[in-house]
């Protein structure tokens, strides 16, 4: 198991959800996934898209202005 970031900062809606579906797709299940976005429907859909897909969505923290998302990866 390792840890991963991505960087979804400016990106609007649906690239952090798209980008984080990418970089899932080259993880292991197991590994953890940080997601830091200032795109505020990031917080419903990035938890939305790991429940239908089989991720477990750890937790949200908002820092100033971003959104931080944990995910750890589930099997394929």
């Amino acid at each position: 198991m390792s840890a991963h970031e991505l960087d979804a900062r400016r990106m609007l809606c649906p690239m952090p959800v798209i980008r984080t579906q990418d970089k899932i797709k080259t993880l292991q299940p197991g590994d953890t996934l940080k997601v830091t976005c200032t795109d505020p429907g990031a917080k419903e859909d990035i938890p939305t898209w790991c429940r239908i897909n089989g991720h477990r969505f750890i937790d949200i923290q908002e820092i100033e202005n971003e959104i931080v998302l944990n995910i750890e990866v589930g099997k394929a």
